[in-house]
C-alpha cells in the first residue's frame, strides 16, 4: 500500500470515528477532501492540472496566452473580463473526464511543445471580481487543481486582502504552489529585485517561504522560459495530483489537531466504587436487606416458635413477599420497591459528574463533553435496569435451615408433652370434682408427672423459641449481608455496562481517532 493510500485510509478512520463527535464543518472538510481523492485517483496521474489564479489586472489572461501560444482568453482593455474558466491541453484530448470532472467547458488542444506534454492549464476568474459566482468558480477550481500559480503584478502583488483572504490560508500547500511576479518590464531593474525580494520576505512571514518565487513579462516574454521549465519539471514528475492530495490530507490533520492531547487516564476504582455505592442505594440495598433480614425472621419464628403462639405470626405480611423479591429470582418480573428518593438521584448524578470527568480530564474539546453525554447515555433507565438487577439477584429468600425442620419437631414434641399433661390434669381434676378416687400418680422426684410434663413442655418449647430466634438473627444478618453484597454485584455490572462501557468506547474512540489524525 502506498503511503497516500494510507493516508486515505487513515482518513477514512477519522471520518467513521469523527462523525457526530467533532465540528460538522471539519467533518465536512474532511469529507470533501476523501470524495475528491477517490475522484482524482480515479481518473489518474497522467494529466498534470495547473491553475494560474490571481485577483484583477494581475495578467492572468495574457499570461496563459504565452504560455499556450495563442489568444486563447480574452484580454480585457478597459477591465479583465475572464468570468468562465478556461483550459489549454498539451498533448492530445485524454483529459476530456478531467476536464468533465473539473467542469470547465472552454477547452483547447496545443501542439508542438512535448516538454508539456499532459498539461491541463485553467485560466481562473479573478478571485476577487466583483461578481460573486466569479468568486466561487475561482474557488472551487482552486481547491480541485493539482497545482496553484498565483500570479501577482507589482502595484498589488502585497494587496493585505489577497495575502490575508487566499495566500495565508494555503500555507499548508506550499508545496503545490508557484508564485509569479507578473508585468515586471514595468519595472527598472533595481526595483524589480526590491520587489521580489520583498515579496519572498512577505510569503515567508506568512509561513509560505517554501513557494518558488520568479518574475515573468507576458507583453515581452520575459522570464516565460523559466515559468515554462518549472511547469515541464512537475508535469513530467507525474507526482503533482499526489503531492496536492498529500498537502490536503496535511491541512485536514492540522484542523482536526486540537482534538488531540494528552492520552486518557481511563476511569479510576475510586470513582467505579463512588458510583456503585450511589447506584446500590438508588436501587434500594438496603430497603432490600432489611426485608431479606426481617422475611427470615419471620419465617423462622413461624417454623421455631413456640407452637402455642407462632401461629400468630401468619397474620403478619411477609416483607419480602411485600415488596415482591422471590425465591426464584428473575428480570423479567419487577419488584415494589419505591423509585430512587431525590437524595438519591442527586447522589447518582454526583456520581456520574465526578466519574466522567475523572474520565475525561486533561482530554481537549469536544472530548469532555462527549464522554459526559456517554456517562448519560441511560440515565433514563438506570431506575429500571436497577430494578431488573434487585429482582434478578440471588437473595435467598427461599432458604429454609435444615435445623428449622429439627426444631419443629423438637417443639412439637414438647408441645405434645405439655397438652398431654394438661390433659391428665383436667383428668384428675375432673375426678376430685366428682369426688372420685384418686388413681394412682406417678411422680419424679416430687413433682407429679402430669405437673412435670405440662411445666417441662411448656418452659422447654419457650427456651427452644427464644434459642432459636438468637440464632435466626444471626442467620438473618448474614442473609441481608449477602444480599447487599449480591445487589452491589449486580449494580456493578449495571454500572460497568450502562454507564462505564459507553465511557470507554469514547475514550477508545479519541484514541483511535487521534492515531488516525497521527497518519494522515
Amino acid at each position: 500500500m502506498t503511503a497516500l493510500a494510507q493516508r486515505l485510509t487513515a482518513l477514512d478512520e477519522v471520518l467513521a470515528i469523527g462523525s457526530g463527535r467533532l465540528d460538522p464543518v471539519a467533518i465536512a472538510a474532511a469529507e470533501r477532501v476523501a470524495g475528491k481523492a477517490t475522484d482524482r485517483l480515479r481518473l489518474g496521474e497522467d494529466h498534470t492540472v495547473v491553475a494560474l489564479a490571481g485577483a484583477t489586472g494581475s495578467g492572468k489572461s495574457s499570461l496563459f496566452n504565452a504560455l499556450a501560444g495563442a489568444d486563447l482568453s480574452q484580454v480585457g482593455l478597459r477591465r479583465p473580463t475572464t468570468g468562465t474558466a478556461h483550459a489549454a491541453v498539451w498533448g492530445s484530448d485524454a483529459a476530456v473526464p478531467l476536464l468533465d470532472w473539473l467542469d470547465v467547458r472552454r477547452r483547447h488542444l496545443v501542439t508542438g511543445d512535448p516538454d508539456l506534454a499532459g498539461l491541463v492549464l485553467l485560466d481562473l476568474p479573478d478571485v476577487d471580481s466583483i461578481q460573486r459566482a466569479h468568486r466561487v468558480e475561482a474557488s472551487r477550481l482552486a481547491d480541485r487543481v493539482d497545482l496553484l500559480v498565483w500570479v501577482l503584478d507589482p502595484q498589488k502583488y502585497a494587496d493585505a486582502a489577497l495575502h490575508e483572504d487566499f495566500l495565508v490560508p494555503l500555507a499548508g500547500h506550499a508545496g503545490v504552489m508557484l508564485v509569479v511576479l507578473n508585468q515586471v518590464d514595468r519595472l527598472p531593474p533595481p526595483a524589480r529585485e526590491a520587489c521580489l525580494a520583498d515579496l519572498r520576505e512577505l510569503l515567508s512571514a506568512e509561513g509560505l517561504g517554501e513557494v518558488p518565487v520568479t518574475s515573468a513579462s507576458a507583453r515581452t516574454g520575459e522570464g516565460l522560459g523559466n515559468l515554462r521549465s518549472a511547469l515541464a519539471r512537475r508535469v513530467s514528475a507525474h507526482r503533482s495530483a499526489v503531492r496536492r492530495l498529500e498537502a490536503d490530507l496535511g491541512v485536514v490533520a492540522a484542523s482536526l489537531g486540537d482534538v488531540c492531547g494528552p492520552k486518557p487516564a481511563g476511569i479510576p476504582k475510586s470513582s467505579r466504587e463512588a458510583l456503585t455505592a450511589a447506584l446500590a442505594d438508588a436501587a434500594g440495598a438496603d430497603v432490600v436487606a432489611s426485608a431479606v433480614s426481617a422475611s427470615h425472621r419471620l419465617r423462622a419464628r413461624r417454623a421455631t416458635g413456640w407452637p402455642f403462639t407462632r401461629w400468630l405470626g401468619r397474620f403478619r405480611l411477609d416483607p419480602a413477599a411485600r415488596l415482591r423479591l422471590r425465591s426464584a429470582p428473575s428480570e423479567l418480573i419487577r419488584t415494589s420497591l419505591p423509585g430512587p428518593s431525590p437524595v438519591q438521584r442527586s447522589r447518582v448524578d454526583s456520581a456520574l459528574r465526578e466519574l466522567s470527568g475523572r474520565a475525561a480530564e486533561g482530554l481537549p474539546d469536544p472530548w469532555p463533553a462527549a464522554v459526559r453525554s456517554a456517562s448519560l447515555s441511560s440515565r433514563e433507565f438506570l431506575p429500571d435496569l436497577l430494578d431488573r438487577a434487585v429482582a434478578g439477584a440471588e437473595l435467598g429468600v427461599g432458604r429454609r435451615p435444615r435445623w428449622w425442620g429439627a426444631v419443629r419437631v423438637v417443639q412439637a414434641l414438647f408441645a405434645a408433652a405439655a397438652v398431654a399433661g394438661l390433659l391428665w390434669l383436667v383428668v384428675l381434676f375432673g375426678l376430685a370434682w366428682l369426688k372420685l378416687p384418686d388413681p394412682p400418680l406417678p411422680r419424679v422426684g416430687v413433682l407429679p408427672l402430669p405437673t412435670l410434663l405440662l411445666g417441662a413442655g411448656l418452659l422447654a418449647g419457650l427456651l427452644l423459641a427464644l434459642l432459636s430466634r438468637f440464632f435466626a438473627g444471626i442467620g438473618a444478618r448474614r442473609l441481608a449481608a449477602k444480599a447487599r453484597r449480591r445487589i452491589r454485584e449486580r449494580v456493578r455490572t449495571v454500572a460497568d455496562e450502562h454507564v462505564a462501557a459507553p465511557i470507554e468506547r469514547e475514550l477508545t474512540a479519541y484514541a483511535d481517532l487521534c492515531a488516525a489524525i497521527a497518519r494522515l
